[in-house]
């Protein structure tokens, strides 16, 4: 029939009637939308799996320098251990906490682990006096410039925060990289844009040409028209991949998590022994520096009670499989990091099936022939002169312009974590508050610390999805980059508005 009423196919002679036309426009759409959400879905499983296996190593890691803690201290130390066993098992309830995103400051928790484990101890190796909770209070002061546990609390809070903070940002940039396809796949398509589609793959039909495929340029142009905003993600979800990548390789290398984590145990028996050993003069400073306290009347029979000796404990760690959970990713990020331009390509070929570029017998949007308009640029600025799809270049998809500044902020917290510097990560859907988390330091600045001294300074706040991956949650920033990286979306959303 002659097709004068037809609003999107060209209006020759034609098969389909105004209600045909109709329902190819709604099949197109809603085809080409799912064909971006299983796109999408494909990403998403990657890098949910590659969290999925890090944070069951991760984990498990801890678990088994828990369980061996708890399997030997018994033997070893006796009283020592059983009277303070809630001292061990909070610590390593904080240092969950703080892998999951809680508001820990990671020092504070280490320096308040080793301050209640000097207290309890110097009272159980001191049973013949009535040490008071003042008398406690003094004894810390004192002692601690003595380093009554040796090296290891300075040297354990350097490495264990600068793991923490690298495993937890880690592990948050691949639930972050997932929700932001998750959100950009189900952006909708434009009017313009399901015109575009239809004609691309349905108009054929309504010519009597079912059987011919679009020309490959053409496909790319109605599709980089169509998923111009997506192709803008790219320049950021490439640092992200990138910055995931070098967290990858200090996980693996300088802030080794297989060698901290999996030794904590070891280290807390090292210090105990150091204690155990330098008893008597800490006792005697102490004592110069606090007063004698008074004898106890209950005496004491405890001294047969105590153990002594070197822990012989064996690390927890798996070192291979962390070289291979390390490899398995970077691998996998490398092969993602061209994802959102590669993505018009990817669906033309696979699965609107695009003619070859060569081929002068595919459907150019008119007839079967060949498509002669040069291929368009990615992103949204080089739609300007699309022949195939109307783009507003001055009213960028606010919602992927929210995910470009979520995958910089992610990036942002990630260069700190590959430095040793902290974030705070904040997940309203835990019921955990707090200021933050404190920093980490270099070797030569926390030599000069006194242990019992935690950082006083406020990381930086930024929102993070939960881990079911069902959004993001807001949250403040107090670090200058992300505050400024936040302000400045904030200014460019408002300038959106003013442009419309």
């Amino acid at each position: 029939i002659i097709g004068e009423h037809l609003r999107i196919c060209p209006q020759g002679y034609t098969c389909c009637t105004s209600e045909m036309e109709e329902n190819f426009a709604n099949k197109s759409r809603s085809e080409f939308e799912a064909m971006m959400k299983e796109a999408g879905r494909s990403v998403q499983m990657t890098l949910t799996a590659q969290h999925r296996s890090f944070d069951s190593y991760f984990q498990d890691l801890l678990n088994k320098s828990e369980k061996a803690l708890y399997d030997a201290f018994p033997n070893i130390y006796g009283e020592l251990y059983t009277q303070n066993m809630k001292v061990f098992k909070d610590l390593y309830s904080e240092l969950r906490r703080y892998y999951r995103g809680s508001n820990i400051n990671l020092e504070e928790a280490l320096n308040e682990f080793w301050t209640r484990l000097l207290e309890r101890l110097f009272k159980l190796l001191n049973p013949q006096y009535h040490i008071t909770d003042e008398y406690l209070d003094c004894m810390v002061k004192h002692a601690e410039q003595h380093k009554p546990f040796g090296e290891v609390p300075r040297d354990l809070k350097v490495k264990a925060t600068r793991a923490f903070i690298a495993a937890r940002s880690y592990a948050q940039g691949f639930l972050v990289g997932s929700d932001v396809v998750k959100k950009v796949s189900q952006v909708s398509l434009s009017h313009e844009c399901t015109r575009a589609i239809m004609k691309l793959m349905y108009c054929p039909h309504c010519r009597g040409m079912s059987s011919v495929k679009p020309c490959n340029n053409y496909c790319l142009n109605v599709v980089k028209g169509c998923l111009a905003n997506q192709a803008d993600l790219n320049t950021e979800w490439k640092y992200l991949m990138d910055s995931l990548v070098g967290v990858a390789d200090r996980i693996d290398g300088p802030y080794n998590v297989d060698t901290v984590i999996g030794t904590i145990h070891m280290r807390i028996a090292e210090a105990i022994s150091n204690l155990q050993e330098n008893k008597d003069s800490l006792t005697a400073k102490v004592f110069q520096g606090c007063g004698n306290p008074k004898i106890s009347t209950k005496g004491s029979s405890s001294e047969d009670k105590k153990r002594r000796g070197k822990a012989t404990l064996e690390p927890k760690s798996s070192a291979q499989a962390l070289e291979m959970l390390v490899l398995d990713a970077k691998g996998n990020l490398t092969a993602l990091k061209t994802y959102w331009i590669t993505l018009p390509g990817s669906l033309c070929s696979k699965k609107v099936m695009a003619s070859s570029a060569a081929d002068d017998k595919c459907w150019n949007g008119m007839t079967k022939g060949s498509y002669l308009p040069e291929v368009m640029g990615d992103g949204l600025a080089n739609q300007i002169n699309n022949p195939e799809v109307e783009v507003d270049i001055t009213k960028p998809d606010m919602t992927i312009r929210q995910q470009i500044m979520q995958l910089k902020i992610m990036t942002n917290r990630l260069g700190n974590a590959n430095v040793g510097n902290d974030v705070d990560f904040q997940d309203a859907s835990d019921d955990m508050s707090g200021s933050g988390s404190g920093d980490s330091c270099p070797d030569d600045v926390c030599g000069k610390r006194l242990s019992k001294s935690p950082s006083t300074r406020q990381p930086e706040t930024h929102a993070i999805p939960k881990q079911s991956g069902h959004g993001i949650n807001g949250a403040s920033s107090r670090s200058l980059p992300s505050a400024f990286l936040l302000l400045l979306s904030v200014a460019f959303i408002a300038a959106q508005h003013l442009w419309r």
